[in-house]
């Protein structure tokens, strides 16, 4: 069965230029042998854009409100300006892609994100499907695809989706055609058991030392949710998941860096 890796970028690399041209470069010389979708946030340009255009901006539990102000934004910004940049260079680095947003030839679906407690998120979204057989297809003609993060419910509806989630979901849709790894990229070497000690990176993890590790509260609570996805994309089956160093990607390509997340 033919490789599949599924990239998630993560946005302090989207905000860095210099950073972002390494990754992007190291990422158009990873498809020779495997097919390659990489999955974008947006960093913090959503964030300075509706400064600039006076829309206050609400987080909850480091989530966005997405109001109907703020969905505008946030598909200009990401499936427009960061999406189309990325395409474009990698494009400079002769790896043929195409851009989507979940809408695009219903690539990914999904419904608004239902009211918790008392806090409605507004136009976010939580994935339903992700269209394997569309992606299979794409891949097939030789092109590598760029995601962002906005899908849509079928009824005209777009939503803001989180980037960890549709990484998670695509690279199970595709696990039915390919041999997938997932690959978080982001700035840190991987999953640390000091969270300002870039030296204590934790070379592999399995379901029972994670769980000992949560237990004894030795992992950065921002990491859980990236683990939490690992594991349930390890359930339904995807081959392999890496966490680490966006410059490093070659070397996590090759497993020779990183934190690799095992199901055994």
């Amino acid at each position: 069965m033919k490789q599949a890796y599924v990239i998630k970028i993560g946005g302090n690399i989207i905000d860095d230029e210099q950073k972002l041209a390494v990754f992007l470069k190291n990422f158009a010389t990873s498809g020779d042998k495997a097919a390659l979708i990489l999955v974008h946030g947006g960093g913090k340009t959503a964030t300075r854009l509706a400064e600039k255009l006076g829309i206050m901006q609400k987080m909850v539990d480091g989530r966005r409100i997405t109001d109907a102000e703020t969905l505008k934004i946030v598909t200009m910004v990401y499936a427009g300006y960061i999406n189309k940049n990325i395409v474009a260079q990698l494009q400079s680095n002769g790896c043929n892609a195409i851009g989507l947003s979940g809408a695009d030839a219903n690539a990914i679906l999904a419904h608004k994100r239902r009211v918790s407690g008392n806090t409605d998120y507004g136009f976010a979204g939580d994935v339903d499907e992700v269209n394997g057989a569309l992606l299979k297809t794409l891949l097939e003609q030789g092109l590598s695809i760029v995601l962002a993060p906005v899908t849509h419910n079928k009824k005209g509806q777009l939503l803001n989706t989180n980037a960890d989630t549709i990484a998670q979901e695509t690279a199970k849709a595709l696990s039915a055609f390919y041999e997938v790894t997932l690959i978080y990229s982001f700035e840190k070497p991987g999953v640390l058991l000091e969270v300002n000690n870039d030296q204590s990176v934790i070379s592999s993890i399995n379901r029972e030392n994670y769980r000992r590790l949560k237990s004894e509260q030795k992992i950065f609570a921002g990491m859980i949710p990236k683990l939490d996805n690992a594991f349930a994309a390890l359930d339904n089956g995807v081959k392999k998941v890496i966490i680490g160093k966006a410059e490093a990607l070659p070397l996590l390509i090759a497993g020779k860096e990183g934190t690799t997340i095992m199901n055994e």
